[in-house]
């Protein structure tokens, strides 16, 4: 295992105690601290992480990379409670009371959500996500210590079992580092991408790390001579300064291989010299005196002291030919940018915690503008994976972006591609809906017009204009301005989606002669709106207008309440009579009115040990949901909900409808398999079906049976009976299926 700077080496409470008191200078904050640490001493006691040593190491070092941060004592407090309330059954009470509000409410917000009844495992870690990500936006502690907390578990992450380190590598790369660079801290930004390359692909790893070292070998000696050199020049020039070498980390030149295609000699930054200076005009003359005598490469100069990243990264860099015809890059900034770029926003946030007031500008609040456009679509979204997925994206397309101008001259960060809609939604959510044409450098340019670096974009905007077209979301490259579009269609035809969805509902009633009245009543509203995650009526109404729903869907749930509150409707004495009678007659026994568990796992409303049979029309399994069909003589079929034909049932046949649901228990829960079907669509190709097989039989599942055929137009659908434990295996195979070349479409059998 290779060794990282700090990974295993031993820390204690009084490394957290001597760094505190380097910038934390009232008692009275240092003994918050160690009430916190003698806090978890005791509620941890006697617990162990993976690799056997006591969990408050853990805890002490976070509580340590916080403290390097220059974080303020309710911080530090704080992360070394960050597990408490999760791992030690600490109530909120009892926080509030030993530390206050402040303290509690910021480790409730980096602790996970391990307790709500999601559908699966990927809803359970959407969710969390999301309740980090809102509660971060409300307050920026939370994320550093959570980036504390993630930065200690990957240096241990040799513990975890591989499967494990590739997840946790996995998810700290499209998330944690990510948010460690928009926050500017970038000493954990590299520390975590290297980690995670490390074991998401340990070949490559070694290969960049060895050559690296073979490079640095090589060029050390005219690295030093060059050094020597730019000293001079700046000694002569009467600069004061400090200057250090660094090499560029492992990720960084592993990302620029793949992405750019480029060999590590093509690399031009490997190696980087750092010129640390008083002042902004300090930087400008260092730089004026080394292009006297060094020749800059072409298009390998960047300003962002004049144009900061927008992360607030400052500095000049510039690419050099040395007296040796070597590349070398010089970058040079002020200590005050210096301080930034290692630290970020932790270097200047207001959450110094009464160290140095809470005063903050209005300058650090824009900052972390981009935190508030969190709390924005969270509360547009019900769907906490779209939440996630927008929020990764957002992330994602931070890494490369173009500097433009308003014609007022103000300054806009995009991403790279953005379009002029990207800009006007960027100006604001009006112009954009209001937006007919734009102009670039004074010409008339087409919507879909890539943005360039110093382009001066102007909006032109209508009062006659009919809004944004479904078109422009395949156009625009920001995550905001797609959220912006999404968000106009939901509110501009959401009236007319609600009266559409009253529209569907009442015709659905109708034709299966339900009275529609008897059943949207608040108390059995309130229970459709609770299960498909809705605030109100009206917006599951919309959710049927705009297809989002089947009516079949809602008015089941709706059923559902109503039986609950009326349960002769939902058993049909006669029925259920003539059910108890066969079962006496069959089993010996009578039909006593209980909710019995049956042999095959499914408990039936108010039927003792009664025949259970799942249908073949939609295959359930464990994890769905499911309603009872009393059939004559046949005892009780399970379907789906969602089954075509239950939502398709006359109201005589209704009468039929009990409610079923799993009570698997635990050793059948591990032996018991249950058939299903899954409908893939695929473009067709040599090959697809093996590829598809193979997925299968990687995961130890046997395949009862497969039907395909092709259509005229190159679709293949293919349609795979096999058995499975539950629906969260199901999700798991459904997601490794559609990673398969060609693969458009899997759905699951409905009739």
């Amino acid at each position: 295992m290779m060794e990282y700077k700090g990974a295993h080496d031993q820390v204690i409470f009084q490394d957290v105690l001597d760094v505190c008191s380097t910038y934390i200078t009232k008692p009275e904050s240092i003994d918050l601290i160690k009430k916190a640490y003698d806090f978890i001493m005791v509620k941890h006691e006697g617990q162990k992480r993976k690799s056997g040593e006591p969990y408050t190491i853990h805890l002490i070092w976070v509580a340590y990379i916080l403290s390097t941060l220059e974080t303020g004592p309710i911080t530090i407090a704080a992360g070394l409670l960050h597990d408490v309330m999760e791992d030690c059954d600490v109530s909120h009470e009892e926080m509030v009371e030993r530390f206050g509000e402040e303290i509690t409410t910021l480790v409730e917000g980096v602790t996970k959500i391990n307790k709500m009844p999601f559908k699966d495992e990927a809803d359970v870690y959407a969710e969390n996500h999301r309740k980090i990500y809102i509660a971060m936006a409300k307050d920026i502690r939370v994320i550093l210590i959570k980036l504390a907390d993630r930065l200690h578990n990957m240096r241990t992450l040799e513990y975890m079992r591989p499967d494990k380190q590739q997840r946790i590598s996995r998810e700290t790369l499209e998330v944690y580092a990510p948010i460690a660079h928009r926050l500017g801290i970038n000493d954990i930004r590299i520390e975590l991408e290297d980690l995670c390359l490390y074991y998401l692909d340990p070949k490559a790893y070694k290969e960049i790390s060895d050559l690296l070292e073979e490079k640095r070998s090589e060029r050390r000696e005219s690295v030093d001579k060059m050094m020597q050199s730019v000293k001079q020049l700046l000694d002569e020039n009467h600069i004061d300064y400090r200057m250090k070498g660094r090499a560029k980390h492992i990720y960084s030149i592993y990302k620029k291989m793949v992405t750019q295609n480029k060999k590590l000699d093509q690399i031009y930054d490997l190696f980087a010299v750092r010129i640390i200076v008083d002042t902004e005009r300090d930087c400008y003359t260092a730089l004026g005196v080394i292009h006297e005598i060094y020749k800059p490469i072409p298009g390998r100069f960047k300003d962002y002291i004049a144009m900061p990243k927008p992360n607030n990264y400052q500095s000049l860099h510039t690419t050099l030919i040395g007296s040796e015809g070597q590349p070398f890059e010089i970058q040079i900034r002020t200590y005050e940018m210096h301080r930034t770029a290692e630290y970020g926003i932790a270097a200047h946030w207001k959450y110094k915690e009464n160290q140095y007031g809470q005063d903050t500008s209005k300058s650090e609040e824009e900052k972390l503008s981009w935190l508030r456009r969190i709390l924005e679509w969270q509360r547009d979204m019900s769907d906490n994976k779209e939440f996630l997925s927008l929020l990764k994206s957002d992330l994602d397309l931070f890494s490369d972006y173009v500097y433009c101008f308003t014609k007022d001259g103000d300054v806009k960060n995009l991403p790279a591609g953005s379009t002029p809609i990207d800009f006007a939604y960027a100006v604001h959510s009006a112009v954009g809906n209001r937006m007919v044409g734009a102009r670039v450098n004074g010409n008339l340019v087409t919507i879909d017009y890539h943005i360039q670096n110093g382009d001066r974009v102007e909006i032109i905007t209508s009062q006659n204009s009919r809004g944004p077209s479904r078109d422009w979301l395949s156009i625009v490259k920001s995550t905001q301005a797609k959220n912006k579009i999404n968000q106009w269609f939901r509110t501009q035809f959401k009236e007319e989606n609600i009266l559409r969805g009253k529209e569907l509902l009442t015709n659905y009633c109708k034709a299966q002669g339900i009275v529609l009245t008897d059943l949207v009543k608040p108390e059995y509203t309130q229970a459709c709106m609770k299960k498909y995650g809705f605030r109100d009526w009206d917006s599951v109404l919309a959710a049927l207008g705009h297809g989002g729903l089947k009516e079949g869907q809602v008015i089941n749930k709706l059923q559902d309440a109503y039986r609950k509150k009326n349960p002769q409707f939902a058993t049909d004495k006669d029925i259920l009579e003539a059910v108890g009678k066969n079962n006496a007659s069959s089993n010996g026994q009578t039909g006593a009115m209980a909710a019995i568990k049956s042999k095959s796992g499914i408990v039936v409303a108010g039927l003792d040990d009664v025949s259970v049979r799942f249908s073949r029309c939609c295959s359930p399994v464990p994890g769905d949901e499911i309603i009872g069909f009393v059939t004559r003589g046949r005892g009780v079929s399970i379907h789906r909900t969602d089954c075509v034909n239950v939502m398709n049932m006359n109201e005589a046949d209704r009468q039929r409808i009990i409610e079923a649901e799993w009570q698997v228990t635990p050793d059948k829960e591990e032996n018991e398999l249950y058939d299903t079907e899954l409908v893939i669509y695929a473009y067709d190709r040599i090959g697809v079906l093996l590829d598809l097989t193979r997925v299968f039989t990687e995961s130890g599942i046997t395949i009862n049976n497969v039907n395909s055929r092709t259509s005229k137009q190159g679709i293949a659908t293919i349609t795979i009976g096999f058995a499975i434990r539950s629906v969260e295996a199901l999700h798991v195979l459904t997601a490794k299926l559609r990673q398969v070349e060609s693969v458009k479409d899997i759905q699951r059998t409905h009739s």
